[in-house]
């Protein structure tokens, strides 16, 4: 007990209990007699006990003395109390505290039983009651003279023992539908109109069950405590004090409480009449709706005055501290304050005399508040509430008021005085008192059924309504509160009940009819408030007042008249029981004596002001009627701009990103031009140079040329490179006019920058032909006429299309459709067409070579019969005849002539040079003049014509005898010819071979699929071996390979049948990405369980906060979509933890977990998390655009901690939550951040601009201290980022160290080496204890380039040496820069070589390359580097006798062009030279060969096959290597593997270089993979 009575004294708040449990009744403890207490329905789980504290004088000793510090309260001798009410009873302690539940008197009449409200059809509608029984003639004065300051006094006392204005949370609608065509609320009879309406609070731990019946909770104390004047709470109460003298705060003006503040607990809600809102006008009171009228806030400016009255009274007698002197005041006014409502305004209101005398506390009367009196006393008070107030002055005369339009009335409009804000007519003290006068002796409306039209149509009203009808909204919290019946509540009373209707005293029959029939004539339906509003003297709602004022006096310790609580002697309560409401007026107010009567609550004559009759309605303003609110007006035009600039983040990024790559481009340029500057040649013209003019047409842009006039009559077009556009060959017989229109229609139209330097052109071409002997005609024609007869270049481009289409149809006898034939109307174009001729240029532009090409001018020299210099259509057919339908003799034969230049039937040796010569040009000379030499010199001698100078037809084509099947697939590559005029485009010679005899005719396709290249090789003859490897060593074993190399497979054969193929192929898919796929599944898993629980949590089981209720679709997306990206973010850490997956690549976890695909995973999981953000942001747009049309009585529930409900409704603006929230601004900047790292992170900007990706994907620290900030604000759930993020971002931060360590220590470069085709080789010094595999990477950085951005490369270094080498090229600037840094001349301007820092090494898929018994590495052009240090590395551990599990491994090296990655060639050399066991298989495919079967590649390849023969080596790369023309074939290649290790279940691919080749590995591994034979397992390097 001493403990609770501190706690009490102390003002503390207190946790709020369980309603109805307490303490265990004590043994022995009795049970109350019928006189000791009311009856009261009770629950069965609650206990009665009785303990007088009052008998025993000690124990308040106790409690005085444990409940005050000594010296804090020294003279306060009582116990104070509590500012929340609670331990006013001893044994139930939470009993009418603050957060209490009401104590029903009868049982819950809910429809469920548990918590649902009645509704239509079970009752009628409340609008419609309220049409029927309250809507009439007002303007009767109320029995008693009852005044209408008693009635707002009353309102008051409902304010200081009752809250029921705030909603549950979650938010429960009871929704009032309005009849169609109401005439307040439904005028144009839509009849969808419904008034919102919210349930009160309830418990939590109520309406489970019918045991437990829904219980609402009280909000403030249900004591008559003063917390009307003071606050329900302790805090409360210190924002309303001045903490000086004790008395209450004021504003400027001394006789009024302080103006509210914005974020105070008053109620604010908008003024109907004006539309204001916020605090400016509003007092600060102990009660929240204080200010709700101006009637109601008189009042409780009174109170507040009297408490400072009391304070100052008390500070001019005792010098006593602030705490004491308002301690003392508070409990002056407190018993002053409870004797007038028990004693002078409840006896006037119930028209009593006296009420039940007090015969001291009973701890044992249940003193809470119940439903039934919460709705009787607010109904009963609202029937007398009048339309207007009168202001009266000193002299009782009637004071004129201000109305809101500015005109004057009598009297205050109740209607439009609702939350009125600086009312003009209550400005000063003296408004006020003029306010309570003429309250005073104005009568009250009668008190009966009829409410006045200012309550009952034009009442306050919620949410997006201005308007409510108070006698519909009472109804409804009625059946919210789930009160009994009429009869019900009669018998409780021992009130007789009305079994039928006539039994109701009711003089309005026809009233009484209408009741009737809405209640279908059932009068056990009809509701306690429309019965009592039918009893004309109002004996059920008098009864219910009377009792619960009654038990709140006896059942209250701290009753004034309570002598055992030491608080007022009986001198003092007898001097309180002798001041009245007058008394206290007169005390606060400028009002003399004699200008009130002493029972203000009751108008008499020859007291005070003579009385006055309620206002008429008629000579008020009118009420302003309802508006409807719409809270996202004004707001759509912005919103949808800011979700638009939200869109446009990406677009942004994607800019800036682009602005990057151009400068970057540009920066890259300028540093390529100054490390190879180019040249530009002069026009050297033979003959006369006619200027420079431009080529143009209306519809093009124009382009410098030169014109060259020859001395033979040739007219040559150059372009800027000097590259030969046009030759026309102008002949003695032609007319000039039109040769000079071909001319024209040739070149388009030469145009000069002047009529004089045209004029200089015209006389020089004079002279130039008059010395041809040729005539020069002139045509004059307007400059638009000229450029309608120019050709432009697309029209051309047209009708060679159809030229070369027209050719093919011809020789292949392709169908006309086919061939181009497009009809009628295309007629004219193909005879337009065919009358063409084929200029040099056009021809070697077809053919993809040059025009100057040796062997452009050897075949259109021999083409051009008539020697005109073009290709008629008849010309072109001649030859194009011998290439698709001639024989080999016939193809050698027109190579014969081709390079017989001077016509004599031989072909010299120098001939036979220009022959091969002209072979190499396509492919940038590959084969110096020497190794041409060699090649010419070795075909004589195998030949036997080493004593030959000259070779007849016959002899040439003897050296091809070998060669006849090539010669027969051989045909014209045309470039931009469609593949269906190309007779034989899959038939290609390759060392691919299926039949042993070698016979391959050309109508046998090896491959068919149109993505395969074309192969041209040198390596297989059917004449040598046969053995069971993939090529023999030269040397020692047959010179050549053997054929049958690629033979058909002899094990199971893939099933045919369709269902089979597909189960086949879904089995290899599975077994091939087995790892893979169980771990995108659990990830998977995972991200969508976590996104299934949050949106299941926010959207089904209905949270405390009901947020689901309000936006379901936004909340589960933005709950669940959080959920997921808090797990891909911080999962996504893992995958970039290098040192952590090299370390667990070589534990068994490997065996689970596909390690080398971490960065494919980083890429996917980025990928999901990008999504899920999306999903994120558009699940908030949807919630943002609801929370701002959501009233904010909704919204402080959803955010307790950040709304306050004041009434106001109006929710904060869309933008509010965007930019003036943490969350909002923080997810704002993260769409800022997300944006930039996406975009910069794509492959194309990756590549542009390394450093800008480098930048921009450190800005992940930013992400995640946005991400901890985002969700640590907790404004819809806790913070939950932090379960995912802190395992992954230990080791994450482990893993950094570990780099940091490693990159604090700077590495000495040894040897630096610029090798060809921008290759930089450096070697570099081994830190110690650095141990690394064959096929892993590091990164390095160069702080001497002025970055310390890392870069990743392979080691080229095998394990064994002492020494680390990387070979760097030249593909950006970065590696463009380290190579001038480390050229000899910036070496000899420093002096050393610049030092590195190194961080690795990291693990790859290469590494495995030891794993299996045969390994396939593909090296595509830098991608070669990990497989020099994995073949040096092979063949050392052969050489030393390692035991490996590896037994053979095929090289297939593809480049460009043989002298691209010369060091590499070095390499291999070394490995060829010391693999003495056959280990490495080398096959080198150069892909800058032309792609097509021509004669120039047919020699090459014929060529390298002697070669290969011969001189046992590559004629291209000098190795013993196979060389092959072209692109691998990899699925062939594949393909014979499973032939030639038939007892291999699994051989492993290693591929890397470009996307592109790496792609065509995969699709061929995937292809293979789908028959049951050898597993092929593919791996790719990533950075």
């Amino acid at each position: 007990m001493g403990r609770a009575a501190f706690r009490a004294n102390a003002g503390e708040s207190q946790p709020a209990s369980q309603p109805g449990k307490g303490p265990k009744a004590a043994p022995g403890a009795r049970t109350p007699s019928p006189n000791q207490a009311r009856r009261r329905w009770k629950s069965p789980h609650e206990t009665w006990i009785n303990m007088d504290v009052g008998r025993c004088p000690w124990l308040w000793f106790l409690l005085a003395t444990l409940g005050h510090p000594v010296g804090a309260q020294e003279h306060i001798d009582w116990e104070t109390e509590r500012f929340d009410g609670w331990y006013n009873n001893l044994v139930y302690h939470k009993h009418n505290s603050a957060g209490s539940v009401f104590s029903r008197l009868l049982p819950a009449a809910y429809a469920d039983g548990v918590f649902q409200a009645l509704q239509e059809p079970h009752v009628p509608n409340a609008r419609r009651l309220s049409d029927v029984v309250a809507q009439g003639q007002s303007g009767y004065p109320a029995q008693g003279n009852r005044t209408v300051l008693g009635v707002f006094f009353g309102f008051h006392v409902l304010g200081e023992i009752l809250e029921t204005y705030k909603p549950s949370c979650p938010a429960e609608f009871l929704n009032l539908p309005i009849p169609k065509g109401d005439p307040v609320f439904d005028p144009s009879g839509s009849g969808d109109v419904v008034l919102p309406f919210q349930r009160m609070q309830w418990a939590p731990e109520t309406g489970q069950s019918p045991n437990a019946p829904r219980e609402q909770v009280n909000g403030v104390t249900g004591w008559l405590d003063g917390s009307a004047i003071y606050g329900p709470s302790h805090s409360w109460c210190d924002s309303l004090r001045d903490f000086s003298e004790g008395k209450l705060l004021s504003g400027e003006d001394g006789a009024f409480p302080k103006q509210t503040r914005a974020t105070s607990l008053m109620w604010k809600a908008l003024d109907p009449a004006t539309r204001q809102s916020g605090a400016q006008g509003l007092f600060d009171f102990g009660n929240a709706k204080g200010n709700e009228n101006p009637f109601l806030q008189a009042v409780g400016i009174v109170w507040f005055r009297y408490h400072n009255y009391w304070a100052k009274k008390l500070a001019t007698t005792y010098s006593w501290s602030d705490e004491l002197l308002f301690q003392h005041a508070r409990k002056q006014v407190i018993a002053v304050y409870q004797n007038i409502v028990l004693y002078e305004w409840l006896p006037a209101f119930l028209r009593k005399k006296t009420i039940t005398p007090y015969n001291g506390y009973k701890q044992h009367v249940d003193a809470r508040i119940s439903p039934e009196f919460v709705a009787a006393s607010a109904l009963f008070l609202g029937t007398m509430a009048p339309s207007g107030v009168y202001k009266r002055n000193s002299t009782c005369d009637i004071q004129k008021v201000v109305n809101i339009n500015g005109s004057l009335s009598p009297a205050l409009r109740l209607c439009n005085s609702y939350w009125s804000r600086e009312n003009p007519n209550l400005k000063t003290a003296r408004d006020v008192d003029e306010l309570l006068l003429g309250m005073s002796s104005q009568i009250a409306e009668q008190e009966d059924n009829i409410v006045v039209d200012d309550l009952r149509d034009y009442w306050y009203g919620t949410v997006k309504y201005s308007r409510m009808d108070f006698v519909a909204s009472w109804i409804q919290r009625a059946r919210d509160l789930g009160l009994s019946t009429y009869n019900k509540v009669r018998e409780f009373f021992n009130l007789k009940p009305a079994k039928e209707w006539q039994e109701i005293v009711q003089g309005n029959q026809t009233l009484l009819e209408e009741v009737s029939a809405l209640y279908g004539n059932n009068t056990g339906r009809l509701e306690m408030l429309i019965g009592g509003l039918l009893e004309p003297n109002a004996t059920l709602f008098h009864t219910i007042i009377e009792d619960q004022f009654l038990r709140l006096r006896d059942g209250d310790r701290f009753w004034f008249e309570n002598t055992k609580n030491c608080l007022f002697s009986d001198k003092d309560i007898q001097e309180i029981r002798n001041t009245t409401f007058s008394v206290v007026l007169e005390a606060v107010t400028s009002m003399g004596s004699g200008k009130l009567q002493k029972n203000v609550f009751q108008a008499k004559d020859g007291e005070g002001c003579p009385p006055l009759v309620p206002v008429n309605p008629q000579e008020l303003p009118p009420c302003v009627s309802l508006t409807i609110l719409d809270y996202f007006a004004g707001s759509a035009a912005g919103f949808g701009v800011l979700i638009a600039a939200l869109c446009c983040f990406p677009l942004v990024s994607l800019f800036v990103a682009w602005v990057v790559a151009v400068f970057r481009r540009r920066s890259f340029r300028k540093l390529q031009k100054k490390h190879n500057p180019s040249v530009k040649a002069e026009v050297n013209a033979e003959g006369i140079q006619g200027g420079r003019p431009r080529m143009a047409h209306p519809k093009t842009t124009s382009s410098l040329v030169y014109l060259q006039l020859h001395e033979d009559g040739a007219i040559k077009v150059l372009d800027s490179n000097l590259a030969v556009l046009r030759s026309i060959a102008l002949k003695s017989h032609q007319p000039l006019e039109t040769i000079f229109f071909s001319f024209v229609v040739f070149l388009q139209v030469l145009m000069f920058n002047g009529e004089a330097e045209c004029r200089d052109f015209i006389g020089q071409l004079k002279v130039h032909l008059e010395r041809s002997h040729l005539a020069l005609q002139i045509s004059e024609m307007k400059e638009q006429q000229l450029l309608q007869k120019a050709v432009t270049k697309k029209q051309r481009t047209d009708l060679l299309e159809i030229f070369f289409r027209q050719s093919f149809a011809k020789v292949l006898d392709i169908d006309r459709l086919d061939a181009g034939e497009l009809g009628m109307g295309a007629s004219q174009k193909v005879k337009e067409a065919l009358k063409s001729e084929l200029s040099r240029a056009e021809f070697a532009d077809a053919l993809g070579l040059k025009p100057q090409s040796v062997f452009v001018e050897s075949m259109f020299s021999l083409a051009d019969k008539d020697g005109n210099g073009y290709l008629s259509f008849r010309e072109f057919m001649d030859i194009l005849v011998v290439f698709m339908k001639g024989s080999p003799q016939d193809k050698s034969r027109l190579m014969f002539k081709m390079y017989d230049i001077d016509g004599n039937g031989f072909l010299s040796k120098d001939e036979f040079f220009r022959m091969l010569r002209s072979f190499t040009e396509i492919s940038y000379n590959c084969l110096s003049g020497t190794q041409t030499e060699q090649v010419l010199e070795s075909l004589f001698k195998e030949a036997g014509f080493e004593d030959k100078q000259e070779l007849t037809w016959e002899d040439f084509h003897y050296m091809l005898r070998d060669h006849h099947n090539e010669l027969r697939c051989t045909q014209l590559y045309l470039k931009g010819v469609s593949d269906k005029y190309r007779q034989n485009m899959n038939n290609q010679v390759s060392f691919i071979y299926k039949d042993k005899d070698n016979s391959l005719p050309c109508s046998f396709p090896l491959h068919r699929q149109r993505e395969t290249p074309l192969i041209l090789n040198g390596a297989v003859t059917p004449e040598e071996g046969h053995g069971p490897e993939l090529r023999k060593r030269p040397g020692k074993r047959p010179s050549f390979p053997p054929a049958n190399l690629y033979t058909e497979a002899r094990r199971e054969r893939y099933p045919r049948g369709r269902i089979r193929q597909k189960i086949q192929q879904f089995k290899r898919f599975i077994e091939n990405y087995r790892r893979h796929i169980i771990c995108v599944m659990i990830v998977s898993a995972i991200t969508a369980g976590v996104f299934a629980e949050r949106a299941y949590f926010y959207g089904f089981p209905s949270s405390p906060k009901g947020i689901g209720e309000t936006t379901f679709v936004g909340i589960i997306v933005s709950r669940g979509a959080a959920a997921s990206i808090s797990f891909l973010y911080s999962f996504i850490l893992l995958t970039m933890c290098r040192n952590f997956i090299t370390f667990l690549r070589e534990t068994f976890f490997n065996r689970y977990i596909p390690f080398d695909s971490a960065v494919d995973f980083h890429r996917w999981i980025a990928t999901a998390a990008l999504i899920f953000s999306v999903l994120h942001t558009l699940g908030h747009v949807v919630n943002v655009y609801i929370f701002s049309v959501t009233p904010l009585s909704i919204l402080a529930c959803l955010f307790s901690h950040v709304f306050i409900n004041d009434g106001s409704q109006v929710p904060p603006k869309y933008y509010w939550w965007f930019f003036e929230t943490v969350p909002g601004m923080t997810g704002v900047l993260l769409l800022v951040v997300l944006a930039i790292m996406y975009v910069f992170a794509t492959h194309h900007f990756r590549r542009i601009s390394f450093r800008g990706f480098w930048i921009t994907h450190h800005l992940y620290v930013i992400l995640y201290i946005l991400t901890i900030i985002h969700g640590s604000y907790a404004l819809i759930q806790q913070p939950r980022f932090y379960i995912y993020f802190i395992v992954p971002a230990l080791l994450y931060g482990a893993d950094k160290l570990i780099s940091l360590s490693r990159k604090k220590v700077e590495i000495s470069v040894l040897k630096a080496e610029l090798l060809p085709s921008g290759v930089t080789n450096l070697q570099f010094q081994r830190p110690p204890d650095f141990e690394y595999r064959s096929g892993q990477w590091v990164r390095i950085a160069c702080l001497s380039l002025g970055t310390n951005e890392y870069h990743p490369f392979t080691l080229t270094s095998a394990p064994h040496e002492d020494m680390l080498s990387l070979h760097i090229r030249a593909a950006g600037p970065w590696t463009t820069l380290l190579r001038e840094l480390y050229s000899p001349e910036s070496i000899a301007e420093i002096g050393k070589y610049p030092k590195l820092y190194l961080d690795g090494p990291f693990g790859e898929g290469h590494q495995e390359w030891n794993k299996f018994e045969v390994s396939v590495l593909v090296g595509g052009g830098i991608g070669v580097t990990p497989f020099a240090s994995i073949l040096k590395d092979l063949v050392f551990k052969s050489s030393v006798g390692s035991r490996i599990l590896c037994k053979k491994i095929y090289f297939i090296w593809v480049t460009r062009t043989q002298r691209q990655f010369e060091w590499l060639a070095d390499i291999i050399r070394e490995v060829e030279e010391n693999d003495k066991r056959d280990l490495v298989s080398v096959h080198i495919y150069i892909t800058q060969l032309a792609e097509k079967f021509d004669l120039r590649t047919t020699m090459l390849y014929i060529c390298e096959r002697h070669f290969q023969k011969v001189l046992n080596k590559s004629l291209f790369t000098g190795l013993r290597s196979i060389t092959h023309f072209g692109r691998p074939p990899f699925f062939p290649f594949f393909c014979s593997l499973q032939e030639v290790h038939p007892e291999v279940k699994k051989i492993g691919v290693f591929s890397c270089g470009p996307p592109g080749m790496t792609k065509n590995v995969e699709k061929a591994c995937q292809k293979i993979n789908k028959h049951d034979q050898t597993y092929f397992v593919h791996h790719y390097e990533n950075f």
